[in-house]
């Protein structure tokens, strides 16, 4: 099942099906451009993992790390598919990142890697759109990931069951492949993600995991059409624009 949040013609905020012939709701079918699509989750927290493939750590030219590398965005970074993102002013280099995302189903805290997939709801496409101006001139990296509607998310949930292990994950500017891998691909797992996360911090239902995105990553520019594919999830599609 891909479950989706939207807001009607009528302005309510609903929760449907996505299907083949259109969103299902309430005993209602809704075709795409009826609605405004929402992110399929909302976040107190997105848990993001930095070199989670090979291939993008070399195109960083870094080692991978020992174990995986955690930072934050917070919820002000959402934006949902169909958005606009307003890239930060002045930068010379903001980057996309396709990537594929965790939702978290319950609380979790010191979840084994056995017993990780319990707390899994689903999983979503995102865009980590990254500020490498100041990504690389400072540790915490809040000006480079945690700026204003950072984390396009969407379109969908869609169930474990939907998305195979070696699902492929693949972004397109403006209808040009940039980046092409897939989750088997990671370095940490999903479960080994959650086991690690968790033994530091509470995932609550609805926080996201964003896994890493493979080689590719290169810049954005005033009105270019993003798309990030995730296989069994479906497209999610945002513009951006300079502010």
């Amino acid at each position: 099942m891909r479950q989706v949040r939207f807001r009607d013609p009528a302005g309510s905020t609903r929760v449907g099906e996505w299907t083949d012939d259109g969103i299902e709701a309430a005993g209602q079918t809704y075709d795409e451009s009826e609605v405004d699509v929402l992110p399929p989750a909302e976040p107190s927290k997105i848990v993001c993992v930095g070199l989670n493939y090979a291939d993008h750590a070399a195109e960083r030219d870094k080692e991978p790390p020992e174990r995986p590398l955690l930072f934050l965005k917070p919820p002000n970074t959402l934006s949902a598919h169909g958005d606009t993102v307003p890239l930060p002013a002045g930068k010379e280099r903001v980057d996309h990142e396709a990537e594929l995302a965790v939702v978290v189903g319950e609380q979790a805290r010191n979840v084994s890697a056995d017993e990780a997939m319990e707390y899994v709801a689903g999983f979503t496409c995102m865009d980590d759109v990254s500020n490498r101006d100041d990504q690389d001139r400072e540790q915490n990296w809040v000006r480079g990931k945690a700026f204003d509607n950072s984390a396009p998310l969407g379109p969908v949930l869609a169930t474990p069951d939907e998305v195979p292990d070696d699902a492929s994950v693949e972004l397109r500017v403006n209808g040009e492949t940039r980046q092409r891998s897939s989750r088997d691909e990671f370095i940490w797992s999903v479960p080994e993600l959650v086991e690690e996360i968790t033994t530091y911090l509470t995932l609550e239902p609805g926080d996201v995991i964003s896994t890493g995105t493979p080689a590719g990553v290169a810049p954005l520019e005033d009105g270019d059409e993003v798309e990030v594919e995730v296989e069994g999830v479906g497209v999610l599609r945002h513009g951006v624009r300079e502010d």
